[in-house]
């Protein structure tokens, strides 16, 4: 079905846009008929916004109806609240700086049509802003005092596009229109659209490149269409049903921002704000673990104030975290009393606080996947050679110690039962929970969103039916909503 263009009034707009159908906004509020077409986009062009406006419901019923509204009602949120555009213009101040550097007034406003600019020193900046907030038609704000900063976006209507803008207008929008539909490339029997995010370029990133198209393969055979995507998909993210994020999450990240819009969007979601946000940080995790009794290493929250004679209570040598370390990076072992005054100096400068925990040496640490509340696989994953980490990072590079994974049934059954146990005091997503065996027991030293799934690694008992059932979780969350 043919987009709908929603305006105020169809007989005062002056453009024809190819390829759309042109409505007014009383009509699209009204008229049943088109209510259907569950995925059908929808272009609100209205000149308002406001709050129970006509351009307001016009958003708002399309979610409700199954339509891909631009703007969604979520991007009209994040236009009124100042907060967001301030932490806009600080993710984007280096793009900000470059685009702007040869402004000599100091205010600027930047025309963004369909995520372009008719600048062509502009447009990078434009199609960032545009990701950030989606919509056909906006107007960003910049003020230099001293730097440029990002000081206000907003919808426009066309009122406000200068007529000499309008063949670029329909240019923009009827290029935003020819992009392919992505059903038309995948296996007909698919109902939903899954994007899985990834950063081809980290370099060590939760899932290798044949991994990944495993994934999709995977998706397809069980009836969900899928594309590859990265972090400049935040503007079309509604576009699809779910998010699977393969990149390295971090809360004051792109990862973080782009689940979070995914949610509230209405989409499934893995890794979802909430398990990215209690997964990243270890202190939240310690303090988690020890209200609902799992067992762990000795383990203390620290302070500046503190942190010394919590050491000397864990014990030489012991294992110093910052919150939000990840991939054994932001760990370090604290092997003796004298070592310990630098260390803690360096750890806070990062944060005001730290988790220190007892050191218990083993050969191998277990990893248990859990997804949606059940075991999932498992795996034993060998110390880096002659380093006490999983893995070990020098001048050399990255080096990693030997990977074992097995079915659930042949893991431990106390193993698999303490990390089940732990991850689900975090959510129902995808985790991979971390154990140890000390004396015989399992303990349970951090839960990661996010985990390792590499092909020829984590697969390597399941095989294809490790992407198949994850995939199957995702059809299943969406049957049910």
């Amino acid at each position: 079905m043919k987009p709908i263009l929603v305006v105020d009034s169809p007989k005062r707009w002056p453009l024809a846009i190819p390829g759309t159908e042109l409505v007014s906004s009383y009509q699209y509020l009204s008229d049943e008929t088109l209510a259907e077409g569950a995925g059908r986009k929808v272009f609100n062009l209205c000149r308002s916004f406001k709050y129970q406006a006509a351009g307001y419901y016009v958003s708002l019923l399309a979610e409700a109806r199954g339509h891909r509204p631009l703007p969604s009602v979520s991007s009209i949120q994040d236009l009124r609240l100042a907060p967001v555009v301030k932490l806009v213009s600080e993710d984007l101040d280096e793009l900000i700086q470059k685009s702007l550097s040869r402004v000599k007034a100091d205010g600027f406003d930047l025309s963004i049509y369909f995520g372009h600019n008719l600048a062509t020193s502009h447009d990078r900046l434009a199609t960032a802003i545009f990701n950030a907030f989606p919509a056909p038609l906006l107007r960003a704000r910049f003020e230099r005092n001293g730097s440029w900063k990002l000081t206000a976006v907003r919808v426009i209507g066309l009122g406000e596009v200068p007529e000499s803008h309008h063949d670029f207008l329909v240019g923009q929008a009827e290029r935003y229109l020819r992009r392919a539909p992505r059903k038309a490339k995948a296996a007909p029997a698919t109902r939903f659209d899954l994007a899985i995010l990834h950063d081809p370029d980290d370099p060590m990133p939760p899932s290798n490149a044949e991994a990944l198209q495993r994934f999709v393969d995977a998706a397809e055979e069980t009836g969900i269409a899928c594309d590859l995507v990265r972090k400049d998909a935040y503007g079309r993210i509604a576009e699809y049903d779910a998010l699977f994020i393969r990149e390295t999450t971090y809360v004051n990240h792109h990862t973080y921002r782009i689940a979070r819009r995914a949610e509230a969007e209405g989409m499934v979601v893995i890794d979802d704000p909430r398990s990215i946000v209690r997964c990243t940080n270890k202190v939240y995790l310690a303090e988690t673990m020890a209200r609902h009794r799992v067992a762990t290493p000795r383990t203390l929250v620290l302070t500046k104030d503190n942190a010394l004679d919590g050491l000397r209570t864990l014990g030489f040598p012991c294992v110093l975290k910052r919150p939000d370390s990840s991939f054994s990076s932001g760990v370090a072992r604290c092997d003796a009393e004298q070592d310990a005054a630098g260390m803690l100096a360096s750890f806070f400068e990062h944060s005001d606080l730290l988790v220190a925990q007892e050191y218990v040496p083993t050969d191998f640490d277990w990893r248990i996947g859990v997804l949606g509340g059940e075991a999932l696989f498992a795996c034993r994953y060998g110390m880096a050679p002659e380093h006490w980490q999983i893995v070990k990072r020098d001048d050399d590079g990255v080096h990693e110690g030997d990977a074992e994974t097995m079915l659930i049934s042949d893991a431990p059954a106390d193993v698999v039962k303490l990390a089940t146990r732990a991850a689900n005091l975090i959510g129902d997503g995808l985790y991979g929970v971390d154990l140890k065996v000390v004396r015989g027991k399992p303990v349970v030293i951090e839960i990661n969103d996010n985990p390792n799934l590499d092909a020829g690694v984590e697969d390597e008992a399941l095989g294809d039916e490790l992407y198949r059932r994850i995939m199957r979780h995702f059809f299943w969350k969406l049957e049910s909503r």
